[in-house]
């Protein structure tokens, strides 16, 4: 399981799986204001992009720009859906000790 984040342009976060699981990814945004959005797509470059321009969420439309702090490839829809509901569940402090967890792991090459 593993995923490619190029972080070379800021802004511009490109995701590409290669953990073979599927198409669909949940994610996690922090917006301007501090707060956090969780969301699921099949694009998550593309997705990213929609926030910041507006044209996504309500909710981060008045919070961009956003950034994109954590995701996580799932192997169907039903699954992002899921897990999706599983994270919004969470507390801020867990979803921050997710966060970081993550952000902690070595990213493969």
């Amino acid at each position: 399981m593993g995923y490619n984040v190029d972080m070379s342009r800021p802004g511009r976060e490109s995701v590409e799986s290669t953990n073979n699981l599927g198409d669909w990814f949940v994610y996690i945004l922090q917006c301007s204001d501090g707060t956090l959005y969780t969301g699921m797509t099949n694009d998550v470059t593309r997705r990213v992009e929609q926030h910041n321009a507006g044209t996504a969420a309500r909710y981060t439309r008045a919070r961009t720009p956003v950034k994109l702090v954590y995701h996580e490839p799932v192997k169907d829809r039903s699954a992002a859906l899921k897990r999706e509901y599983a994270i919004k569940q969470l507390s801020r402090n867990e979803k921050d000790a997710l966060i970081t967890q993550h952000n902690d792991q070595p990213q493969p090459s």
